[in-house]
């Protein structure tokens, strides 16, 4: 992502500090929004057992957005305190309406 897109998601969103230990997703929940990690750490926790560490610059629970059935794919936990940006799903839609290539680069973020 481009310091540009940050800035469209911070105009957006909410940032928020969540300390360790604490769930940010759970699997099968519905998907309201996605987190961009601005400082700390998070484990992903995919469902055939995988785990992925992920940090500052990461964006998580894009793809319960993406998903047929709106719900979250994988499992994620704080493992140190975090600072996070929320974005929810109305306004994320918003941004991807009028910026369509925010998808791509939010998925080149995630890989």
């Amino acid at each position: 992502m481009t310091n540009d897109d940050l800035h469209l998601l911070r105009a957006a969103g909410s940032e928020s500090d969540v300390p360790a230990g604490v769930l940010l997703i759970e699997r099968g929940q519905p998907a309201a929004g996605l987190f961009v990690i601005l400082d700390g750490s998070v484990v992903v926790e995919a469902p055939e057992g995988t785990t992925r560490a992920l940090g500052s610059g990461a964006v998580i629970g894009e793809r319960g957005l993406a998903s047929e059935s709106g719900t979250r794919t994988a499992r994620v936990r704080a493992t140190s305190d975090v600072r996070v940006l929320a974005v929810d799903r109305d306004e994320f839609n918003r941004l991807t309406a009028e910026h369509p290539s925010l998808i791509g680069r939010i998925a080149e973020a995630t890989a």
